[in-house]
């Protein structure tokens, strides 16, 4: 029997390489420490897939940071700043350019396709000096090996790598990355000699960007590459593995006549047309590795309908050329059910982590070799029954309400610039009006409280008050600092996400489901199971108290319905649009709720609208326009003084403008701080955008303080290209993974800046 896993969380069970790597940073605990963990993560990892009976077990997909960082350290790939000449590169250079340093800052940070992991964006030009420079690839091999485990090193595809790269600052922005491919070629040639000479017998190469629309040179670029790897790979077996998508036709063609490859991965579950594809013809002789286990979500497999899926590919490849693998590495997905000792057992029975999945894969694979575990396929079929009929996901109300949206497209009466006119005779903010995105620091002390009341050892009365003194705390910062559109700060919220998912119905909640979002960073997206409604006001109580304490005006707080969808675990049983409309109504209730609560200005977080964006062209204008449409639903109902803004994160903006103007907010803010040309370039180019617009003047997610003059430049440079009445100024996202020693002197120069360039504009006149 043949299985296969792409790849594997790195975090571990219980988050131990994010306690290690940040007690590394903080300088509590040393390189040594920080290896040991890693190390026995890793070993935990093989040996479990081992002794499941995983015949392709990866090797090389753990990271300190990033799988594509690795490659980058791998490839000697280091931006001059970080001060690297020559050698093997250490810790201090790889974290350097992950998350900047005293003296430099980070590498831009980017969505990995369309998950909610992020990537460390290579900085690439022609004279960039390539060199073998990290080892990692070959020390991971034999670390297995000394273990007793064989395993197929995993590299990302140089294809892949470059196309997933950016041209460095000074380099022309029209720069062919794929020009580089003569340069790195030989550096990934003295890897694969290295993993031959430490024993080797497979090689997975991972080339992702062959599910997007990819034009013709590039995919000749793929035919040229594989060509010259050729006599290096001969000797191997080797699989080049696709994921998140349908692969084109094109592309799909061009892989499978690829000189050297032994083996090819499809997402048999985003990518159900590739189906098709491999019946009409598969390459003679050629393995399949067929990814019909979803790492991208955390639904139990449909062990029938998999098993009928692969036996119809077994007709097409053959019976010892068909491996059972995950639609992509389990990355995306939470780690063990094993450690979800709080979820309820109806539910936990309809639910597979990265650890159930290797089960699954290995089950499948039994099967098809003609073991199958009856009693585990019947156990299989039962919990999709009691799915199906469950009276916990089905709400008449909400199928109806949901139902009802069809025939309007929710826009508010009247226009945006009538809407500002309005809201300003009743704000009255001066221009260059400074604001925060909403969270403030959380204190250790702040998260005892929450955690404790959540353990009910704190009493309800001695919770509010606790977070009334806390609200109160940054409440008179931002007045003292002169901010002019205050926040909360938050206090009483985990997580965006999940804070709201709580309080909905239809939504259920892990202890430990945690996925990596970026370096140390993971979230624990909330399960969406059931129709998803509001049963009472979310955040009214605290929103009005904090309101109480101030006359200046205070933002609510809200996370729009496209956001708590991309950043769930949803439903695979009805459309994700669906769902989507379902949770507007939801939010629609409480931001109606807050205006009659006194609250002027709403802010309804869309961050993650533009990573749900598929990644085939011809399927965006159906996602954006249901997107836009869910968020327009929440707000369309409010007056025309009461002020909306969103809050967008890293996104490429420039291929989804015409929609984020469509949204109608009355005023966006921009996480885009490591990207600021990109973005600006937009409006450079003539988009006429009426409403008001804050991109971030600085990055909160480095340590860094960037002095008022900094900020000030940024500024400058965000006026040549924008309105001045139209332009807010405020950092590029929440502050709440900052200390406040970070935060107080930041937010003092980001103010001091708005007043120095508003006395400017005023003396200019």
């Amino acid at each position: 029997m043949a299985s296969h896993i792409v790849g594997y969380p790195r975090m571990g069970p219980k988050r131990e390489l994010k306690f290690a790597l940040e007690s590394f940073w903080d300088g509590k605990s040393t390189a040594e420490d920080l290896q040991k963990v890693s190390a026995d993560i890793r070993s935990g990892i093989w040996k479990q897939m081992s002794e499941a009976g995983t015949k392709y077990i990866p090797s090389n997909t753990f990271a300190h940071y990033d799988q594509v960082l690795d490659t980058t350290a791998m490839l000697g790939a280091v931006p001059p700043r970080y001060g690297y000449t020559s050698g093997e590169i250490g810790l201090d250079v790889y974290f350097s350019m992950a998350r900047g340093n005293a003296s430099v800052p980070a590498m831009e940070m980017t969505k990995w396709f369309d998950t909610n992991y992020h990537y460390i964006v290579p900085e690439l030009g022609p004279d960039v000096k390539f060199s073998y420079a990290s080892h990692k690839a070959v020390n991971e091999y034999k670390e297995a090996k000394a273990l007793g485990v064989d395993t197929v090193p995993v590299l990302v595809g140089p294809v892949s790598y470059l196309l997933l790269s950016k041209a460095a600052k000074g380099v022309e922005k029209s720069f062919d990355l794929l020009s580089l491919l003569p340069k790195i070629l030989p550096v990934y040639k003295e890897v694969i000699t290295e993993l031959k000479a430490a024993g080797a017998t497979w090689i997975q190469l991972d080339e992702p960007v062959l599910v997007m629309d990819l034009e013709g040179h590039k995919l000749q670029a793929l035919t040229g590459a594989y060509a010259e790897l050729e006599s290096t790979l001969s000797g191997l077996n080797v699989l080049v593995e696709t994921y998140f998508a349908d692969i084109p036709a094109e592309a799909y063609k061009t892989l499978t006549s690829l000189k050297g490859v032994t083996a090819f991965g499809f997402d048999l579950v985003r990518g159900t047309k590739t189906l098709d594809l491999v019946k009409a013809g598969f390459p003679e002789g050629k393995y399949l590795f067929a990814g019909v286990v979803d790492g991208r979500n955390i639904w139990a497999n449909d062990f029938a309908a998999s098993l009928s899926t692969l036996e119809a590919l077994e007709g097409v490849v053959g019976k010892d050329k068909l491996v059972v693998s995950t639609s992509c590495s389990l990355l995306h997905t939470a780690v063990d059910l094993v450690n979800e000792t709080k979820l309820d057992d109806e539910i936990k029975s309809w639910l597979a982590f990265a650890a159930q999945k290797i089960v699954e894969v290995n089950a499948l694979a039994k099967a098809l070799a003609g073991q199958k575990d009856e009693a585990l396929f019947s156990a299989n079929a039962a919990a999709l029954a009691s799915r199906r009929s469950s009276p916990r996901v089905t709400n008449e109300g909400v199928q109806k309400a949901a139902a009802a949206l069809k025939g309007s497209d929710h826009r508010r009466a009247t226009n945006v610039s009538a809407r500002l006119d309005a809201q300003q005779k009743k704000l009255n903010l001066p221009i260059l009006p400074t604001t925060t995105i909403g969270s403030f620091p959380q204190t250790v002390e702040l998260r005892r409280v929450r955690r404790e009341y959540k353990a009910k050892k704190v009493s309800e009365e001695d919770y509010v008050k606790a977070m009334k003194e806390e609200i109160k705390k940054v409440v008179d910062l931002q007045e003292e600092l002169d901010i002019d559109v205050l926040v909360h700060g938050e206090p009483e919220r985990n997580d965006m996400v999940e804070y709201f998912g709580e309080q909905l119905s239809g939504f259920a909640f892990t202890a430990n489901g945690w996925v990596q979002s970026y370096g140390s960073r993971c979230v624990k997206p909330p399960v969406i199971y059931g129709d998803v409604s509001r049963p009472k006001a979310m955040t009214v109580f605290w929103s009005a108290m904090a309101q109480s304490m101030t006359s200046r005006p205070m933002k609510g707080m809200l996370t729009g319905p496209v956001t708590i969808l991309n950043w769930s675990f949803v439903r695979n049983d009805q459309p994700r649009h669906e769902t989507c409309y379902q949770i507007a109504l939801a939010i629609k209730d409480e931001v109606e709720d807050l205006e009659k609560g006194g609250i002027n200005v709403i802010q309804i977080d869309e961050a993650a609208l533009r990573e749900g964006l598929p990644l085939r062209k011809s399927e965006h204008a159906f996602y954006l326009d249901w997107a836009v449409h869910s968020f327009r639903i929440t707000n369309c109902g409010v007056q025309d003084t009461t002020q909306i803004h969103t809050h967008m994160c890293y996104s490429h903006f420039n291929d989804i403008i015409h929609s984020i103007i469509d949204m109608d907010a009355d005023v966006i803010t921009i996480e885009n701080s490591r990207s600021d040309e990109k973005l600006l370039s937009v409006f450079r180019e003539g988009v006429k955008y009426g409403a008001g617009i804050g991109p971030g003047v600085y990055d909160i997610h480095s340590p860094r303080i960037p002095s008022s003059e900094e900020i000030a430049d940024r500024v400058n440079k965000m006026l040549a290209v924008l309105e001045q009445n139209i332009l807010w100024v405020n950092p590029d996202c929440g502050l709440k993974t900052r200390k406040y020693t970070e935060v107080k002197p930041a937010l003092k120069n980001m103010v001091d800046a708005a007043k120095l360039i508003r006395s400017q504009l005023a003396s200019a006149k």
